[in-house]
């Protein structure tokens, strides 16, 4: 007798017809066992035995269409080879992980029509969720988010009155760590390279180094600030630019990515790192304990930010009433050997 012929997909794979005719049950039947809704237990041993079988695989789109998930989770930052980024991205990933899903990336490049178009997107649901890093936030930014039908969580600073879940940290308050350190190592030459300060993270930084500099009564020399971006190589250039009209003895720099570029365009001056000039970074990242030699770096707790904003997303997304939240995490200073005190001078 002939077997049954079985019901494949156009592309051949195994549907729930397969299923089904194998197992020598309603289509419904079988549906109901594939999807977790319950049956007898007869039932229910043919079909996974059948599945098995057919060799099945659940089709993941159809399964969120019906549930209006997606199990996948987005994150959007600026330049996913910065180790600042790289860092938080493990660090959600591993929380989106543990909730049995997927973490999608997306690069934005800083470009503010990118990031608010990739919000608007969310209203085709193709996330669960999204936690987005933007270093500028604008308007467009807060209307898409507001209007948002899928929750987002910013890491960044926003405005209080913002009904959006955030996770910050005080880069103000990390530059007057990184400044009052090299004020005690007898420093008082500071020199500052900032990344743009149409951003967020350039505009607080600029901020807190000068009012840092205030705090200890030192006169700002704006010969000893220079502006460039948050990339090595335009940090290089900016460091470069200042070391030509001016003679710190010692150089912040926004980020470590600006730092190494910094380290780099010292050296190549002939100016030793740290007798000739004191050299500290921001985010401690990875980089920071790589370089010779090390660089002493504000932490802001790039992971710790991940995990927070990702266990937000995952509590606004089994609860969407929830009240906005904030979560804030304090910068640290990790003091190595690029910022050592100044060497005593003999007979001292």
């Amino acid at each position: 007798m002939a077997r049954k012929r079985l019901h494949d997909a156009v592309d051949g794979r195994p549907t729930v017809h397969t299923v089904a005719a194998r197992a020598g049950v309603s289509i419904a039947s079988a549906s109901r066992v594939l999807n977790g809704l319950g049956a007898s237990d007869e039932t229910i041993r043919k079909v996974r035995a059948a599945a098995a079988e057919v060799g099945y695989v659940p089709n993941a789109i159809a399964r969120s269409l019906q549930s209006q998930r997606t199990g996948l989770v987005g994150l959007a930052v600026e330049d996913i080879g910065n180790p600042v980024y790289v860092a938080m991205m493990r660090a959600i990933e591993a929380v989106v992980a543990s909730s049995g899903r997927q973490l999608v990336v997306h690069a934005t490049g800083g470009h503010i029509p990118t990031e608010t178009a990739l919000l608007r997107r969310l209203a085709n649901r193709y996330v669960d969720g999204m936690i987005v890093s933007p270093i500028r936030i604008t308007d467009d930014h807060l209307t898409a988010m507001s209007e948002s039908p899928v929750p987002v969580v910013v890491i960044g600073q926003l405005g209080e009155d913002a009904p959006i879940d955030n996770v910050r940290t005080d880069s103000r308050t990390g530059v007057g760590l990184a400044v009052d350190h090299l004020i005690a190592t007898g420093r008082r030459r500071i020199g500052f390279v900032n990344g743009p300060l149409d951003t967020v993270p350039g505009a607080a930084r600029d901020a807190g180094f000068r009012a840092a500099l205030a705090r200890h009564g030192i006169e700002l020399d704006e010969r000893l600030v220079e502006v460039g971006d948050f990339q090595y190589a335009a940090g290089r250039a900016a460091a470069e630019r200042l070391l030509s009209r001016t003679r710190p003895d010692a150089l912040l720099c926004a980020n470590d990515l600006i730092a190494v570029g910094a380290l780099h365009a010292l050296l190549a001056g002939g100016r030793r790192v740290p007798d000739d000039v004191a050299l500290v970074g921001m985010d401690d990242t990875e980089l920071a304990q790589m370089m010779f030699p090390q660089l002493s770096s504000v932490s802001l707790g790039s992971a710790e930010r991940g995990r927070l904003a990702a266990d937000l997303l995952l509590q606004r997304i089994a609860d969407p009433a929830l009240p906005p939240r904030r979560e804030q995490v304090p910068p640290t200073l990790s003091v190595r050997a690029s910022s050592a005190p100044v060497a005593a001078g003999p007979g001292a």
